[in-house]
């Protein structure tokens, strides 16, 4: 068995040494054949010299750490051009500010273990943000159904061979780890108890811009691809369930609707580009 975690990064250079770090740290029965592709896509900062500083240390746990810098932006070109290099069995694809925990890797090896097609993920875990209302925001968004009843798989997502085969060369679209997701019916789908950080932006208009693109993310998938959209599990909590949640969280119902309500607003309202709002 062998494994590729797959790291795709632009403008990294503040969040992808703890983000590699924490690969390095993975505890567990690992595959002897691991590799780690950083694809530094049109940076004009130190990301690909912050990854290569690790390159000793992966070696010294078993790893081989390859980076690899292309002027050519954009997130799926990097994950195709990642892919290029690889030929793993298991393959993790993870953003450049996750941090995951020891034991996800190799949890994560163990459950795609299989000829069966299988998509699988960790808990996400948000960590506590310096905002207010991103604090407020999350606690309620973390009780929606998304989260708390499948493997959203935002951040990090990992598949076996069989499962890869299931669509060709990452098309050009909003939402990768929609793509994926959808392409695994909710039985092929695992959601391991073994977590990650998955930051949470900062402030009122990020959180807007950044779920604007959600949702164009959503849309896209759905006009482009509405065969996979079988494969979508209910996201919404119904009437009811939103009910009980405002009763429990107030504060935090009236900022999730403020900005689902904001992003439906002209000034809003342009192409989704890659904003993660730091």
């Amino acid at each position: 068995m062998s494994v590729a975690v797959i790291l795709p990064a632009h403008e990294e250079m503040d969040w992808i040494g703890p983000c590699l770090d924490s690969v390095l740290a993975s505890t567990g029965a690992l595959p002897a054949a691991r590799d780690i592709i950083v694809v530094a896509n049109a940076c004009t900062d130190g990301t690909a010299a912050v990854a290569r500083e690790r390159t000793a240390a992966a070696a010294a746990r078993g790893w081989t750490l390859t980076v690899i810098e292309t002027d050519r932006p954009g997130k799926l070109a990097a994950l195709n051009l990642a892919e290029a290099q690889t030929g793993a069995r298991l393959r993790v694809y993870l953003d450049a500010d996750v941090v995951v925990s020891a034991p996800l890797i190799a949890a994560l090896c163990a459950a795609l273990d299989t000829d069966a097609p299988r998509y699988a993920s960790g808990t996400p875990v948000i960590p506590v943000p310096r905002s207010r209302v991103s604090r407020v925001y999350g606690r309620f968004w973390q009780t929606l159904p998304f989260l708390t009843q499948d493997a959203p798989g935002f951040g990090l997502f990992a598949v076996n061979a069989a499962g890869r085969a299931r669509w060709a060369a990452f098309p050009d679209i909003i939402s990768d780890d929609t793509f994926v997701r959808l392409q695994f019916a909710p039985s092929e789908r695992m959601r391991l108890e073994q977590t990650y950080l998955w930051p949470l932006v900062e402030g009122f208009a990020p959180l807007v811009r950044v779920r604007r693109r959600q949702n164009r993310g959503v849309t896209e998938i759905a006009e482009r691809f509405p065969g996979l959209m079988e494969n979508n599990s209910p996201a919404s909590p119904g009437g009811m369930g939103v009910a009980r949640r405002a009763l429990r969280d107030p504060i935090g119902f009236c900022v999730y609707a403020g900005v689902a309500l904001t992003v439906r607003t002209p000034i809003f309202a342009r192409k989704a580009e890659w904003d993660r709002g730091r």
